[in-house]
């Protein structure tokens, strides 16, 4: 991996972990996930214009795309509802990369070297640690299935885009798609379980909504680039790093309480970082 697609990828997880705090911190999740939703729709389909429609090939893992999104903020929205950033974001993150190893090496051409292996276990050691909490502070346990759901549609998508947008050869008009039939599937789905008040949301909710998805935009993006730059694996291992800014920003900015769990877990997690660079 690159200098270029190492910092960029570090820049996505930030942003990521920005756009995650903001949903969190809606009044309802599941609206404000809509609202980002909406947004990423009307971005993407700006985007969309300036670029030549998909090939028939591209489809197929646009509509895949779009069904695993939705399906990861479905589970997502439903998990921030039941336990803190800090908590919810590990889980949710932590075993993602860990199922795309385990599938890249079995059934993709990527060539992972060893100390690569090694980097992504010790990250995935120390988001599994960072996530340990909820089994000993009396946290709600049932974020951990809907975390672990969303976990799953992350691997699923990162392996659909990742292989997706390298057949499409057009990073960006491929992401700008996958938004917009994000959003065709996940907004009728929201109206289906809540309701349409799901739709009544405060001028606080959209602003919120509208940075949420410009960050997650934004991210994504950079992270389906690198992707066609580097191993799909070693990618989404890295983006993982959005773990520490999430528990950063949840204890500079939500009060979440940093202990030594947390701080060890922080460590490993860095020193995973450093790996990916060696």
């Amino acid at each position: 991996m690159s200098l270029t697609v190492f910092l960029a990828v570090l820049a996505a997880a930030l942003l990521h972990a920005g756009w995650n705090a903001l949903i969190k911190l809606g009044a309802s999740k599941m609206t404000s996930m809509l609202i980002l939703t909406l947004v990423q729709m009307g971005m993407g389909g700006i985007v969309a214009l300036a670029h030549p429609l998909p090939s028939s090939e591209v489809w197929l893992w646009l509509l895949a795309s779009g069904v695993f999104h939705s399906g990861y903020k479905l589970f997502l929205a439903y998990a921030y509802e039941q336990g803190d950033l800090s908590r919810v974001y590990p889980i949710a993150r932590g075993a993602a990369p860990l199922v795309v190893t385990l599938i890249s090496a079995a059934l993709l051409a990527d060539i992972i070297l060893p100390l690569e292996y090694l980097a992504i276990a010790v990250l995935g050691c120390g988001i599994l640690m960072m996530a340990r909490g909820v089994f000993t502070s009396g946290e709600s346990h049932r974020l951990v299935p809907l975390a672990l759901g969303s976990a799953l549609m992350t691997a699923g998508y990162s392996l659909v885009d990742g292989l997706g947008a390298r057949i499409s050869e057009n990073p960006a008009m491929y992401v700008a798609w996958l938004f917009i039939l994000d959003a065709a599937f996940f907004t009728p789905i929201c109206i289906a379980l809540r309701g349409r008040a799901v739709l009544q949301a405060r001028k606080q909710d959209w602003v919120l909504g509208s940075l949420a998805a410009a960050g997650s935009y934004a991210a994504y993006a950079i992270a389906v680039w690198a992707m066609t730059q580097a191993p799909i694996a070693l990618v989404t291992a890295l983006r993982e790093t959005s773990i520490l800014f999430a528990v950063l920003l949840g204890w500079l900015f939500m009060g979440d309480r940093i202990d030594r769990t947390k701080a060890l877990a922080a460590t490993l997690i860095i020193a995973g970082v450093v790996l990916t660079r060696l």
